[in-house]
């Protein structure tokens, strides 16, 4: 089915579902059923405000958004999925996540070491020799936990100005399609310092991911994405969520992404890029389901054994963020306006931002994504964890 006609159908499969569940649906419940959703529309009405706000006043595209706690589950949306037809963003969306793909690197490694088959405290030299090396890098000193909660000073391959240009520049038009390997992006970032001794500091670094998705696949003999399929998508049902590897396109149901490309005051369309340029480091494609359910579950420690949800959730202060920010393994604690504190990860990549964050229980979670470069979108965390 071409995308087209996909669209087309979407609203007649929608249509009849809902004329389904009407004849269904005895009159008393369809009221309970309304009672309980505009219940729960209540309690987001400035979660919803300041989703709007980001579309009308932020200046983005759109903007999706999902909230699950003790009512139920709440959908809300602003703005539009595709800027050429109009159409509005749906629930079941999918999106390119970006560096939400951390989390889930991190629980595959920690699962790991639950099985002994590695240590957190691992010098990276053993599963990887040879390979951080150069420019004052010595991954002889460098541990696997270094590389999860960022104290490793290894530099971030996307810091690289040629990258940038090629990237994120001018040349993002003509190099969107090309691939990059893993090792061509380590490299790139040995031809650096260090940030920082490891140990001694901390800055966030792209070429952490991209080494850990190198030594899932040399502890286990698979590649990292084979390996998130098999021990998290499948046994969670996450049927949105996909490692493209360099598959350019985006699966449907999907919207369209948009950014401005450094030095150009256009708004381009970038949904289309090989997201080899991220890899380990940020190549997710899913949807706020998905998320809801991964957060949730591996919050709860569905996911991890006792041992490893501890070394989940021991943070270190993040150097240049805000105050009561502090980095775990492939998530991160903030303190809001509020004085909540709420557990997760965020991710950008060319044209889309996201977010899930949890409270530390599980029980309240919210997943969003904004499929433009423009907009706060930290207001509608706020909104709903603060309001």
């Amino acid at each position: 089915m071409s995308v087209h006609s996909a669209r087309r159908a979407a609203p007649v499969a929608l249509l009849a579902a809902a004329l389904t569940a009407a004849a269904l649906t005895t009159p008393a419940a369809a009221a309970g059923d309304q009672a309980r959703t505009a219940d729960r529309d209540r309690g987001h009405q400035r979660t919803l405000a300041a989703a709007k706000a980001v579309v009308e006043e932020g200046g983005a595209p759109g903007i999706l958004v999902q909230v699950q706690d003790r009512r139920g589950t709440w959908n809300g949306s602003a703005g539009v999925a595709d800027r050429t037809t109009g159409r509005e963003r749906l629930p079941q969306d999918r999106f390119r996540a970006g560096s939400i793909t951390k989390t889930f690197i991190a629980t595959v490694v920690l699962q790991l070491e639950a099985e002994g088959r590695l240590d957190l405290d691992d010098r990276v030299e053993r599963w990887l020799p040879g390979t951080v090396r150069g420019n004052g890098h010595d991954g002889r000193k460098i541990t696997l936990r270094q590389l999860l909660n960022h104290t490793s000073g290894v530099y971030g391959y996307t810091e690289d100005p040629g990258f940038q240009k090629k990237v994120f520049g001018p040349g993002f038009l003509q190099h969107r399609y090309d691939t990059w390997t893993p090792k061509q992006l380590v490299s790139l970032a040995m031809t650096h310092a260090p940030d920082f001794a490891p140990g001694t500091s901390w800055r966030y670094s792209n070429t952490n991911y991209v080494l850990l998705g190198m030594v899932i696949e040399k502890a286990t003999g698979r590649p990292y994405a084979q390996e998130v399929e098999r021990r998290i998508l499948k046994p969670l049902k996450l049927k949105a969520t996909s490692f493209p590897g360099t598959r350019a396109r985006m699966p449907q149901p999907s919207g369209r992404a948009y950014a401005h490309i450094t030095g150009d005051d256009t708004l381009h369309d970038v949904t289309e890029l090989n997201p080899s340029i991220a890899g380990a480091a940020g190549e997710v494609v899913t949807n706020t389901s998905d998320l809801q359910r991964f957060v949730r579950t591996l919050l709860r420690g569905g996911l991890l054994p006792r041992a490893q949800m501890t070394a989940l959730t021991t943070t270190v202060p993040m150097t240049g963020a805000p105050e009561g920010h502090r980095y775990g393994l492939g998530v991160y604690a903030q303190k809001l306006s509020c004085g909540k504190e709420v557990w997760g990860h965020s991710g950008g990549i060319h044209g889309s931002g996201s977010d899930m964050v949890s409270t530390r229980d599980g029980r309240h979670s919210l997943t969003l994504n904004v499929n433009g470069d423009a907009g706060d979108a930290q207001t509608v965390v706020e909104a709903e964890f603060c309001g």
